[in-house]
């Protein structure tokens, strides 16, 4: 866990310098518009899918969305609650806490948005996780259709669609899922990622790991993870990590 801690302590540094270095280069430290960041209720966030068992819909997580100028970025976090403040305010979080960080993040996101340096900041709506998953099977199959795939994040659609094709485990922090199984893919408990990363070609990894305090875990191994979703956005970028989120907005 040490190590852990340390290893996303490290990207976390990075992403602070780097972002750092936008705002410097923008002059955007001293811009007294506000970034507000309230969280979504659950059918803000994702609409009305038909599958009704989406984390967002079971209340395990909710979605904090920042909004900068017009401009507007999520993140997923188990922790969520109002903030406003200036840039400058962001810049000073010291990214301790799963909420500090999900506020950073989303508030990364919305102010990387309205700079027109990434797109997809919204989570897709209805059903939208269907037609992802759908495309990122076909992503998956042009790349390496014998790969074997650790999901990272109880994502029920992908979890879905890829068993059906893949060989494939997947770990989640969810208690209520870890032992179950889901189309024949029990749900392991998160520590068993390390013991068995090096048994697979792909990490198919949340982006939630950013704000969860775990994604350094999975960028000291061999194999270079492809993370989805709309909480990774900015960092992607800035990081110069591989992001696969195709149907948000």
């Amino acid at each position: 866990m040490l190590k852990e801690l340390k290893s996303s302590e490290i990207i976390y540094r990075r992403l602070q310098e780097a972002f750092q270095k936008l705002i410097d280069e923008r002059h955007l430290e001293n811009e007294k518009l506000r970034v507000s960041a309230r969280p979504l209720t659950p059918r803000e966030a994702i609409g009305n899918p038909q599958a009704q068992d989406y984390p967002l819909l079971k209340g395990k997580e909710r979605m904090m969305e920042a909004i900068f100028r017009e401009s507007r970025g999520q993140a997923f976090s188990d922790m969520c609650g109002e903030w406003s403040g200036t840039v400058s305010d962001i810049l000073r979080m010291d990214l301790s806490t799963n909420f500090e960080r999900a506020v950073y993040v989303a508030s990364l996101n919305a102010v990387m948005r309205s700079l027109g340096l990434v797109e997809k900041t919204v989570h897709c709506r209805d059903d939208g996780p269907v037609q992802c998953s759908t495309e990122c099977l076909q992503m998956l199959y042009r790349e390496n259709p014998e790969a074997r795939i650790l999901l990272v994040g109880h994502q029920p659609r992908m979890l879905e669609r890829l068993s059906s094709y893949f060989h494939m485990s997947a770990v989640d922090m969810d208690e209520d899922n870890i032992g179950k199984e889901f189309w024949g893919i029990e749900i392991l408990a998160p520590e068993e990622s390390d013991r068995r990363v090096d048994h697979f070609d792909v990490l198919l990894v949340t982006g939630t790991t950013l704000v969860n305090g775990t994604i350094g875990k999975f960028l000291d191994h061999k194999i270079p993870p492809v993370f989805y979703g709309v909480t990774i956005a900015g960092a992607a970028k800035l990081l110069n990590l591989r992001r696969f989120c195709p149907c948000a907005s």
